[in-house]
């Protein structure tokens, strides 16, 4: 595997708990893989065999309905984790959204080495915690927010996670441009709307001049303000 020295998210990944002695003994137990957009990594219901650091790019959780539809549960991002460490089971399917690469460990590899290191163990319960914060505030946006505060929602939190693949400080702003990795239609079913809805709600934040949209897909801030008040 390459040199963790020279890592884009060193600083940001779980291994940011290790020291460097530590981080290069993680290093022999991994290996890098290369995504294009579209490839799938793991396989939902699947027996749980490898887990993962994200380097650079953006992959999506998915779950799949009784009629074989796909959910998008979640996104990850530069810098996140990803499988289910002590798990038998995978819970969800994971696919590039993006071209990616990532760090791959065997799972019972990188059991062994977490049970043996807990500055580790310490920072996957950290993440896990984050995530369930995460996953709670969405619940409340599903259930409980207008279309308009979704849509102002989702457009906050992208800029948040979206961090610049160049920036190697584990702390950084979000981002007033960046590129949606969803269509219109993929927001849609992460938010429970409509395309429709959604293409109205975009619309109409940049007639009100809160965004500029140059392209279908980019996104400029331009008052955040407003877009923080609409999302309640």
């Amino acid at each position: 595997m390459g040199s963790c020295d020279t890592c884009l998210v060193r600083n940001r990944a779980i291994c940011s708990a290790l020291d460097d002695e530590e981080v290069q003994l993680l290093n022999t137990i991994g290996r890098r893989k290369v995504l294009a957009a579209g490839d799938p990594l793991i396989w939902e219901g699947d027996d749980s065999l490898l887990v993962a650091n994200v380097i650079d790019g953006m992959l999506k959780l998915t779950n799949s309905t009784e009629d074989g539809r796909e959910q998008i549960v979640g996104v990850v991002y530069p810098s996140d984790f990803i499988g289910r460490p002590f798990g038998a089971r995978a819970n969800h399917s994971v696919t590039a959204l993006t071209d990616a690469r990532v760090c791959i460990f065997a799972r019972s590899d990188f059991d062994r080495f977490a049970a043996e290191h807990p500055a580790l163990e310490h920072k996957l319960l950290e993440r896990t915690l984050t995530e369930l914060d995460r996953t709670r505030s969405w619940m409340l946006l599903l259930a409980r927010k207008s279309a308009e505060e979704k849509v102002a929602t989702f457009l906050l939190d992208m800029s948040a996670r979206l961090v610049d693949s160049t920036c190697t400080t584990p702390h950084h702003g979000p981002l007033d441009e960046f590129e949606l990795p969803f269509s219109r239609q993929q927001i849609g079913d992460i938010l429970g709307v409509t395309i429709e809805t959604v293409s109205r709600q975009m619309t109409r934040l940049k007639r009100d001049g809160v965004l500029d949209l140059p392209t279908r897909r980019s996104v400029r801030i331009l008052d955040r303000g407003a877009l923080e008040a609409m999302a309640g």
